[in-house]
């Protein structure tokens, strides 16, 4: 008895064995026929369905197309490796939603983290959020809550705040995007831009983490340790420190300021160079240079610009403005003015004085300024000349003018007739900023016109002085009219009525009286 029923004990367990293997291979059979019937779909439609394997999986009662894997899930999918602790798979839809430590690796460099995901393997993209999504491709770091990776495109966008570090710069926005195969980002809305010298501002930017180069197309706005940039368009070299703005530029750089239409600046060598509309302030000196093209360069120490140049000095509560075809502007290297130069058909204007000539020459620590070559100075009712002019300065205005060299000074008296005084050199002394008198050296030549006022006020001419002498000297009153003369070894002077001057003594030699030149506000200084 006992072995028959033994026998027919292992006769049960030999069927039972082999009704687990007929439904062990029957369910094989059934996932053979249903990866075959997808394999022929996706090969129908072009597609290639996600590939996976998980340590467990079952089918979702309530959707049979929905395969709900978990323990140590991983898919792939065209070159795409997948990771996570769980997730559902789609065979209808070719999709993937997985669930809690994914990591996805798209290349060899290039990878991205998340804890929750849902994959499109027909469209290719991958959304992912997380507290802090993390896309990494070689050296460049991208953390956002959400983000939309674009495999066909390469591409990663994000539309609630985004933070990339990139080397040792840190871009940061409330959307953008970032191009994997470009290597560059483009961004948008509250856009910084740092590192540890510099901050930009911005709301457009598209940056290339390989050039290091930000290139902006809104109002922006770059702080460093040295400079201020302001631009409405343009880009900025993060590397080498060099911005080019082609919009309403701005640079402010230690008490020094460039405005232009395009500018161009290097950072490191504090230099630019601006094109259209030049403006550079000089606070610490007062001064401003207006061009249309212009550079400064301050660890050099100076500044130019030309193409309608002008340079305004402001001093005492009143402004000097000198026009040339180029203006130079040195400083020494405490950044205080040293020198000023303009070059060509250079005019001037001040309300107390008036110059124009061919180039000019000013020295800041001398208080000198140089006219050369035909230089025509307008003071008050006098109109000096000479081959050069110096002048003088101190805190109380002019100090002393020298006229070298066929010096000839004019007063007009009415329409036809001058005051005339000429010499090989003259000398104008100044006390309190007005004339006291004026030695002329030299061959020295006078016409003056006698004056008298009657008791009605009236003024009228009653004669006319001439004569020569070697040397003379004419005193000024208040007014600022000349009262007396006084000549020098053997003089010869005669008093003419009105009527009987010679007409050689009309117009001495080399008489040019040149008040249509004479510049009578500022904007005149640019009619030559």
């Amino acid at each position: 008895m006992t072995n028959k029923r033994q026998r027919t004990i292992a006769a049960t367990s030999e069927a039972q064995r082999s009704e687990v293997a007929f439904f062990g291979l029957a369910a094989f059979g059934r996932r053979l026929a249903v990866a075959l019937v997808l394999l022929a779909c996706g090969m129908a439609h072009g597609q290639k369905f996600i590939q996976y394997t998980s340590g467990m999986g079952a089918r979702d009662p309530q959707n049979p197309a929905v395969w709900i894997l978990y323990d140590g899930v991983v898919a792939t999918h065209e070159g795409m490796t997948l990771e996570a602790d769980s997730a559902h798979y789609d065979t209808e839809h070719n999709s993937f939603t997985a669930f809690d430590n994914i990591f996805i690796t798209l290349s060899d460099t290039t990878f991205i983290y998340g804890s929750q995901l849902y994959y499109d393997g027909n469209e290719r993209i991958l959304d992912i959020w997380d507290d802090t999504v993390v896309l990494i491709d070689g050296g460049t770091v991208l953390r956002a809550n959400h983000l939309t990776y674009e495999r066909n495109r390469e591409t990663a966008y994000y539309t609630l705040w985004g933070i990339a570090t990139s080397d040792d710069r840190t871009l940061s926005s409330r959307r953008g995007s970032y191009a994997a195969a470009e290597k560059v980002f483009y961004i948008n809305n509250d856009v910084r831009l740092s590192d540890s010298t510099m901050l930009l501002l911005t709301d457009t930017l598209v940056y290339s983490t390989e050039s290091k180069v930000a290139r902006f197309y809104s109002t922006t706005r770059i702080f460093s340790d040295s400079s201020t940039i302001y631009s409405e368009r343009g880009e900025y070299n993060t590397e080498t420190r060099f911005a080019v703005s082609f919009e309403d530029s701005h640079v402010e750089n230690q008490g020094r300021t460039i405005d232009s239409d395009t500018l161009y600046y290097d950072e490191r060598l504090e230099y630019g160079r601006a094109y259209g509309n030049v403006v550079i302030v000089d606070s610490l000196n007062n001064i401003t240079c207006r061009g249309r093209y212009g550079e400064t360069h301050r660890k050099r120490h100076f500044s130019y610009v030309t193409d309608s140049a002008l340079v305004l000095f402001v001093d005492g509560g009143d402004t000097l403005f000198l026009h040339g075809d180029t203006v130079y502007v040195t400083t020494d290297s405490a950044g205080s003015m040293e020198t000023v130069r303009a070059n060509y058909r250079v005019k001037v204007y001040r309300r107390d004085g008036q110059a124009l000539c061919d180039s000019v020459f000013y020295s800041a620590p001398d208080s000198c300024l140089t006219l050369f070559k035909d230089p025509v100075v307008w003071y008050d009712h006098y109109q000096c000349s000479a081959d050069t002019i110096v002048l003088l300065h101190d805190t109380a205005g002019v100090r002393r003018v020298f006229l070298h060299s066929s010096c000839f000074a004019l007063q007009q008296v009415d329409r036809e007739k001058f005051n005339q005084l000429k010499g090989r050199q003259s000398i104008v002394y100044f006390k309190d900023g007005e004339p006291d008198y004026a030695d002329v050296l030299g061959n020295a030549q006078m016409v003056f016109y006698i004056t008298e006022t009657d008791s009605a006020g009236q003024v009228r001419l009653v004669g006319v002085n001439a004569g020569v002498g070697s040397d003379m000297r004419i005193y000024f009153d208040s007014a600022r009219t000349a009262t007396r003369v006084v000549t020098y070894d053997k003089p010869d002077m005669q008093t003419y009525p009105v009527q009987k001057l010679p007409d050689e003594l009309k117009r001495l030699q080399g008489f040019s009286w040149q008040s249509a030149r004479r510049p009578r506000r500022p904007a005149d200084v640019f009619r030559w």
